[in-house]
């Protein structure tokens, strides 16, 4: 009896120890695209054809929505790994470094010597911006390219910009279907669509996506309806949970039948680049780890509001502790 009560007490403590433990750090592949932001602030006045004006200041810094999305999951303490194309040139190299810089596993990003990486020119002032792109190499990712490089070993899959990579778009829904018979989640956020069709396979690419993530903006153009509850109506598929993104107005999802809204954290942003794409990697941290909706959903607000208090995507992305604290000192003015 003293040896079996000896055991139990054994195992007993062993399945403490296994719940006191912390769960395991997420392993996440971002397929996506890569590119350089030239952010000019504070123009004198918009240009004209014809005529030169002045900016008050200048940056190039890691750009596109796939990647700030990622570097936003590394600092809240994910584990990350991208994949996409670049140029085997000066600004694919910078984007590498960047990634690198920001614990991102760039060991998958092809540099193709036959194209040339994409670029952003961003002119922004205090009330707004215009974003000039040229694409080079980012529609040039495929799904035989993700699936080459190999899923084993993630957890989940995320992709970014569905409307600017266009041959990736094309095999989305059986790449995700994949994904998912080898026990990955998957997420998708479309972007927007600069031809404004909003179709491209999207809705049917949806039925194989657990989480996808549209501003207000991409959810009128992808539905045809202007009333955020009706829209994310309109999409429900059984299966992929919506979560739009509303600007001033918050996040909102449908959960049960109902509509659930979380406002937005008030902020004095200094700059939104980036902001949509920090609510992203906010909201999937916290999905990942099973949390309930509205916790997922006012912790990637946190996220997104956190990273407009800095220039540029990345640089004011919090860690997990410093949104949280976020949480505590701002969520009782809700």
């Amino acid at each position: 009896m003293l040896g079996a009560e000896g055991t139990l007490t054994e195992l007993f403590c062993y399945h403490l120890r296994l719940l006191s433990m912390p769960p395991p750090i997420p392993r996440i592949l971002v397929a996506g695209e890569l590119n350089v932001d030239l952010i000019l602030r504070n123009y004198q006045a918009f240009p004209t054809v014809g005529r030169e004006v002045l900016v008050e200041d200048a940056e190039l810094t890691l750009g596109s929505a796939s990647a700030l999305c990622a570097s936003g999951l590394a600092r809240l303490g994910n584990a990350v790994s991208f994949i996409g194309k670049v140029g085997s040139d000066s600004w694919g190299e910078t984007c590498i470094r960047s990634l690198g810089r920001l614990h991102v596993d760039t060991s998958r990003v092809i540099a193709d010597p036959n194209l040339k990486t994409g670029i952003t020119v961003s002119l922004s002032s205090p009330g707004d911006r215009a974003l000039v792109t040229y694409l080079g190499a980012i529609p040039e990712l495929r799904a035989e390219d993700v699936l080459n490089a190999g899923l084993e070993g993630f957890d989940h899959l995320h992709i970014s910009s569905f409307y600017l990579q266009h041959h990736l778009r094309t095999g989305v829904a059986g790449l995700f279907a994949e994904a998912h018979r080898q026990g990955l989640t998957t997420s998708l956020d479309p972007g927007c669509d600069p031809e404004g069709k909003w179709n491209g396979g999207l809705v049917e690419a949806l039925r194989e996506v657990e989480v996808f993530l549209p501003n207000e903006v991409e959810l009128a153009g992808i539905t045809r309806c202007a009333n955020p509850e009706e829209a994310l109506q309109k999409l429900a598929n059984g299966r992929t949970l919506t979560v739009a993104k509303l600007g001033s107005q918050g996040c909102a999802a449908i959960e049960g039948g109902r509509l659930l809204r979380v406002p937005a954290f008030p902020v004095r942003p200094v700059d939104t680049t980036g902001a949509g794409d920090s609510f992203n990697a906010g909201f999937l941290h916290s999905w990942l780890r099973r949390n309930p909706l509205r916790e997922a959903m006012e912790f990637a607000a946190a996220c997104g509001a956190l990273s407009t208090l800095a220039s540029g995507g990345s640089a004011g992305q919090p860690t997990e502790e410093k949104a949280k604290k976020f949480i505590a000192r701002e969520g009782q003015t809700l």
